[in-house]
C-alpha cells in the first residue's frame, strides 16, 4: 500500500487514518459518517475537487465560504464537524499549513467535535523539511495566483519570496507535531493528485 509508512507514523502521533485509492471511495465513506450535523469547511481546492460539499449539503447544514461567500466563515468556525486539507504532509507524520485569514488553521486546531483532513497523495513529502518547502514553494504561490494576489510568488509562480506585500497570503504557519489532545481528528489519505 502506498500510504503504509505515513499511515503508521500518523497513527503513532494519535490520529485516526483512513486510506482510499479513489476520490469516489473516500467521498462515499465521508458522506456515510456525517448526517444531520453542522459542517464547516476551510478554503481548499482539494475539497472542491472531490465534491464533498455537494454530497454533504443534501443532509447536513454546511458552511463554506468558497460556495456561500465570506459570511460563511464565522458559521464554519462553530460547526460540529470541520473539513480542511493541508499544504504539506511529511511521511514522518508532521502536518504543515499556511494561512492568510487564519480561520482554517484556527478551526483545525480547536473547537469542533471532529476534524477531517482530506489529503491527496501529491501533498506527501519525504520529511518535515520537504513538507515545509512544499507548503511555501508549491502550495502558497499557486493559492496566491488563484486568488489574484499581487505578490512576487503569484507573479512569478516559482517560489516563496518571504515578501512584505499587503496582499501576502502567508500570514500564519502551523505544524501539527501530533494530534491536538482535545481534538477528534481523522486523516483521509487519497491516492490521487488533489489541490495544491
Amino acid at each position: 500500500m502506498k500510504f503504509e509508512s505515513v499511515k503508521a507514523n500518523l497513527e503513532k502521533r494519535g490520529y485516526a487514518v483512513s486510506c482510499f485509492e479513489s476520490v469516489e471511495d473516500a467521498v462515499l465513506y465521508l458522506d456515510a459518517q456525517i448526517d444531520g450535523k453542522s459542517v464547516g469547511m476551510g478554503g481548499s481546492m482539494t475539497l472542491d475537487a472531490i465534491g464533498i460539499y455537494d454530497r454533504l449539503i443534501t443532509h447536513n447544514e454546511v458552511h463554506w465560504h468558497q460556495k456561500q461567500g465570506r459570511d460563511a466563515i464565522a458559521a464554519a468556525s462553530t460547526a460540529e464537524i470541520y473539513f480542511s486539507s493541508v499544504n504539506g504532509l511529511a511521511e514522518s507524520g508532521e502536518i504543515i499549513n499556511i494561512d492568510g485569514n487564519c480561520n482554517r488553521v484556527a478551526s483545525i486546531l480547536y473547537g469542533h467535535q471532529k476534524v477531517y483532513l482530506v489529503i491527496g497523495e501529491n501533498k506527501l513529502a519525504k520529511d518535515y523539511e520537504a513538507a515545509l518547502w512544499r507548503a511555501r514553494n508549491i502550495a502558497a504561490p499557486k493559492n496566491a495566483q488563484r486568488l489574484g494576489r499581487k505578490t512576487p510568488c503569484a507573479l512569478r509562480g516559482d517560489r516563496c519570496y518571504d515578501c512584505n506585500s499587503p496582499e501576502r497570503i502567508c500570514r500564519a504557519l502551523t505544524v501539527l507535531w501530533e494530534k491536538p489532545s482535545a481534538e477528534d481528528m481523522e486523516i483521509i489519505l487519497i491516492g490521487e493528485t488533489l489541490g495544491y
